[in-house]
């Protein structure tokens, strides 16, 4: 069973909206820490935001900050990325993880989902 399912997804003009969402299942319960990393086309994979399950800190990488928001549900097992004003430099697979910190570096994370695609056209 995938650990974590993303949907959401879709292509987008520039300066429009999408919101992602990650299911987890209860193989990801262990761990308090989900984020969303993004990966463009022919680069590496980058952190873009995550969100304490506990108390609901968040954070986010400079290139996002003030256009994407991280929340989580009550019941705390769906995490949304809501972004807005997207950007054509926004384009890529978008891919939610769950670890035991909100680290920057992708191969500290220790559940991973399928990723979804997010295209935006200028």
């Amino acid at each position: 069973q995938v650990p974590l399912v993303e949907s959401g997804g879709g292509s987008v003009q520039a300066g429009g909206s999408l919101r992602l969402s990650c299911a987890r299942t209860r193989y990801t319960y262990s761990r308090h820490y989900l984020g969303w990393f993004r990966q463009p086309p022919g680069k590496e994979r980058e952190w873009v935001a995550c969100v304490y399950i506990g108390t609901g800190n968040t954070a986010y990488a400079d290139s996002v900050k003030g256009r994407f928001s991280i929340s989580q549900d009550n019941a705390q097992n769906t995490v949304f990325l809501l972004m807005n004003s997207l950007k054509p430099e926004d384009t890529a697979m978008y891919y939610c993880a769950a670890g035991t910190s909100c680290n920057t570096l992708w191969d500290r994370w220790d559940y991973w989902g399928q990723g979804t695609q997010v295209t935006v056209s200028s």
